[in-house]
């Protein structure tokens, strides 16, 4: 096993925090690349959200790009993005009493702003679609679960019952697998039916997708054919041209490693990473840049 890519957090030249990230790249089901330990196995969280959305995009052909975007999207709660969910919601046809992600800390108290509501509203779509009941559209028995189930074993080209499962933050069933199967999955995802309108309405719609500064929206805007999705406890998934796909996680769940992270890794891959992620400033409240983040050389 090869040392994991390590990202420090340095002010006036002292480094105050270390994190270790792993990464592994595929392609045409081989590993390319590989930074630390390419079989650690984690929860795919809101890395998940293209693979679950696929269901919607196969039952579905009246979503707009903007609609599958909002349903893959871990949003900010910018008037744009919870204009998006509204429209899917109207869409579905559904209300926004029916979404089951409950409230977040920190936000408005209505469900519309959970950053997980456009998945919920994309799996309402779904059950109206199929004509499945709405009620408990969350839970691990429900046809809307058990369908992305489905299309995480068939991404990642396993046995539905080699999937472990736990309940997400947002009450939805996630899946974990190694780091390599959720590359091989990534790489993947353009050639699944309705994968490739997925990635597009993706790539259509980056600031629909996440907060502005996150690097899977980075990563969308100034890389072009990418597509991004990052997940909880510092997971982030993408796959780019030519059938690549990977998978990066930090340790120690901290989501601010990505952006240097990904520099080293995609440098690794003789890939010229974005401008901005090599280092990364760290600014206090005055907004005066006091610091940086940046991989370890």
């Amino acid at each position: 096993m090869s040392e994991p890519i390590v990202v420090e957090v340095r002010r006036n030249g002292i480094v105050e925090a270390t994190h270790q990230v792993h990464a592994v790249a595929v392609r045409d089901g081989a590993v390319v690349a590989e930074a630390g330990d390419g079989a650690l196995t984690c929860f795919m969280r809101s890395s998940s959200k293209p693979l679950q959305a696929l269901p919607l995009a196969r039952a579905r052909d009246d979503l707009t790009d903007a609609d599958l975007a909002i349903a893959c999207a871990s949003h900010a709660a910018l008037p744009a993005q919870i204009d998006a969910v509204r429209a899917l919601l109207a869409k579905a046809p559904a209300e926004e009493d029916d979404l089951e992600c409950g409230l977040q800390e920190g936000r408005p108290r209505e469900r519309i702003f959970h950053n997980c509501s456009g998945k919920h509203a994309g799996m309402l779509a779904l059950c109206r679609a199929q004509g499945w009941p709405t009620e408990g559209y969350r839970l691990p028995a429900h046809p809307v679960q058990l369908g992305c189930r489905a299309v995480h074993a068939e991404a990642a080209e396993v046995g539905e019952d080699e999937l472990p499962t736990a309940t997400d933050g947002c009450g939805v069933v996630t899946f974990a697998l190694p780091l390599e199967r959720m590359a091989h999955a990534f790489s993947r995802l353009e050639r699944l039916p309705a994968g490739a309108r997925v990635a597009d309405a993706m790539r259509a719609h980056p600031d629909l997708v996440g907060s502005p500064d996150g690097a899977d929206v980075l990563l969308m805007q100034r890389l072009p054919g990418w597509v991004a999705k990052g997940g909880a406890e510092g997971l982030l998934c993408a796959a780019g041209p030519g059938g690549l796909g990977l998978a990066i996680k930090s340790e120690d769940g901290a989501s601010r490693a990505h952006r240097p992270a990904l520099a080293a890794f995609l440098a690794l891959l003789g890939i010229d990473p974005p401008d901005g992620f090599a280092v990364v400033p760290v600014s206090n409240s005055r907004g005066e840049t006091v610091g940086e983040i940046g991989f370890s050389s």
